[in-house]
């Protein structure tokens, strides 16, 4: 079995201690069972080996793109099957361990002031792409990101709930989980409502974006969301930890805001099946004051 074989079918999980509705079964998809530990392996896999087919990219060019963390470690892991150069933009606020990872597939990695976000890094890969030889992926304008979801992820769900899912919740980041699972889901069933979660202004939730509008990823259609939720920082940490204490679930921060947006759903219906997504494994942030 080849490595990109191990990408997707990963498990949902229904969780037996947190939900608080009893007519409402609450199912996480732990996409950190991905082989780079993260949802964005699909993305990552989707954008690259779709490059090299259409004869965008060829084996030994440079990519280059900037990422706040799960992205670049996928885009590093594949590039290095796939034998493209990769190198990585990223705030210096990312965990070590983040970084670490990428080095180790053998990614360069930039690292740029953190006081000016994402949005300065995505501006610096633009640059690299257009002045120094770069070719760069653009997972914020890239149709190939959302494909990989429209194929994989939202056959996945509709599937292991038997087309029973009520409800998606999705941390909202460059945003190609939640559009490529809409555009399945509501093939299946138009009924089926689509949650996006967002930080609230000011809030610090790693893989959660709150986007200024210059800077809103260009895959984005808002019409494919029928709902957002605004996820305080404190919340996502409390459910964070909750996963792992409670569910035996180690998972990120953008993972306990999509729980506490799926709590706000759930505390609201009558019943329903509400499958979010668990954006990745946990163990990338003990170095952090997360789990602290």
């Amino acid at each position: 079995m080849k490595l990109s074989e191990l990408i997707g079918n990963t498990p949902l999980v229904e969780l037996q201690h947190i939900p608080v509705n009893k007519n409402v079964t609450l199912l996480g998809k732990l996409e950190g069972n991905n082989p780079g530990g993260s949802v964005k392996d699909r993305a990552a896999f989707g954008m690259i080996t779709a490059a090299l087919e259409r004869g965008d990219i060829k084996p030994g060019d440079k990519l280059v793109e900037a990422t706040s963390g799960n992205t670049g470690i996928a885009l590093a892991m594949i590039a290095s099957i796939m034998g493209v150069k990769m190198t990585l933009i990223m705030p210096d606020n990312s965990t070590r361990e983040r970084v670490l990872s990428m080095e180790a597939y053998g990614a360069k990695v930039i690292l740029t002031p953190a006081v000016r976000t994402i949005e300065y890094s995505r501006e610096l890969a633009e640059d690299m792409a257009a002045h120094q030889g770069y070719r760069m992926l653009d997972q914020f304008a890239n149709a190939d990101n959302y494909g990989m979801h429209y194929k994989t992820t939202g056959p996945e769900i509709w599937k292991d709930t038997h087309g029973k899912v009520t409800h998606f919740v999705s941390a909202m980041g460059t945003t190609g989980t939640i559009m490529g699972v809409s555009r399945y889901l509501k093939e299946q069933n138009p009924n089926v409502q689509i949650v996006g979660t967002q930080p609230t202004d000011g809030a610090c939730i790693p893989g959660i974006r709150r986007w200024s509008k210059e800077f809103l990823p260009k895959i984005f259609d808002p019409a494919r969301v029928d709902r957002i939720v605004d996820v305080n920082e404190p919340d996502a940490r409390t459910f964070t930890r909750r996963l792992a204490k409670e569910e035996g679930i180690l998972a990120g921060m953008s993972s306990g805001g999509a729980l506490s947006a799926a709590m706000k759903i759930a505390s609201e219906i009558e019943s329903g099946v509400i499958v979010f997504i668990v954006c990745d494994r946990g163990d990338r942030y003990l170095s952090s004051d997360l789990f602290g």
